[in-house]
């Protein structure tokens, strides 16, 4: 089973959703924002995608308009009060399979995981 996390509104998600679809392949969508994020599960996922840079998207606007101070989280605990507070900062979509997480759409890369 495949779980698509992100916002119900994001183009991209829009996207790998209507990919999935197109591909048949089972699929939940939880929208982040109604229902966030476990802390654990986002520990877990930064730890697989090696590290917090790569689950965060530092060059969204909501990144950009984050006071100087908050751009450097030193601890766990301290980029998931960051989510917590700014859960649009997670990169979209996180795809999640008993076996990989990944983060953004690309048809190829898609493609490749779920041939």
């Amino acid at each position: 089973m495949v779980t698509i996390f992100g916002l119900k509104n994001c183009s991209t998600c829009k996207n790998a959703l209507k990919w999935l679809n197109d591909h048949h392949i089972t699929h939940t969508f939880i929208d982040y924002r109604d229902h966030p994020i476990p802390a654990t599960d986002l520990t877990a996922w930064a730890q697989q995608l090696g590290g917090w840079a790569k689950l965060v998207n530092r060059a969204s606007p909501t990144w950009r308009q984050l006071p100087e101070t908050s751009k450097s989280p030193e601890s766990d605990e301290d980029w998931l009060q960051l989510i917590a507070e700014y859960p649009t900062l997670v990169r979209r979509p996180v795809t999640v399979d008993a076996h990989h997480v990944s983060v953004g759409f690309k048809a190829d890369a898609y493609a490749q995981r779920f041939a």
